[in-house]
């Protein structure tokens, strides 16, 4: 089963929409394995945004990531990534389509309250900064069998 890495950013915890955004995902079926409020240091996110680095919106992005506690989690499911891209929307929360997290609750490029892995190679990368193997939780639920054959 694949599984991809979420975050809520500091945007969307500051204004109260965690339980909302994680509400989403487990109402599409997918199983959350791996949750946690943490603040992100710098050195982790220049890691996490380290294919930006040069770039001028680089210590942006750094600074507002690091501006304030984030929710991170490990989501698991059928076609995880791609499906969790749809629901997120374009980055850019006024070209998104209605009904999308970020259409829903984003503001503007910079603050679109929530990041996602954009392929499962990125995903493992984005798991591995942010959590250790042994903070992910393998269970089964009951609704699974409601849901995948």
């Amino acid at each position: 089963m694949e599984r991809t890495y979420l975050m809520v950013k500091p945007d969307g915890v500051q204004r109260g929409l965690v339980g909302q955004i994680i509400s989403r995902f487990e109402q599409r079926g997918y199983k959350i394995v791996g949750l946690k409020m943490m603040q992100i240091s710098r050195e982790v996110a220049e890691k996490h945004y380290g294919e930006h680095a040069g770039k001028p919106f680089f210590q942006g992005l750094v600074d507002f990531i690091t501006s304030g506690p984030v929710v991170a989690m490990v989501v698991e499911g059928k076609d995880v990534v791609a499906t969790t891209r749809e629901m997120m929307g374009a980055t850019n929360p006024l070209k998104a389509a209605p009904g999308t997290i970020r259409a829903t609750f984003g503001v503007d490029v910079g603050r679109n309250v929530i990041h996602g892995s954009d392929s499962l190679e990125s995903a493992r990368r984005e798991i591995a900064l942010f959590f250790r193997p042994e903070e992910l939780v393998d269970y089964g639920r009951a609704i699974d069998a409601w849901i995948y054959e």
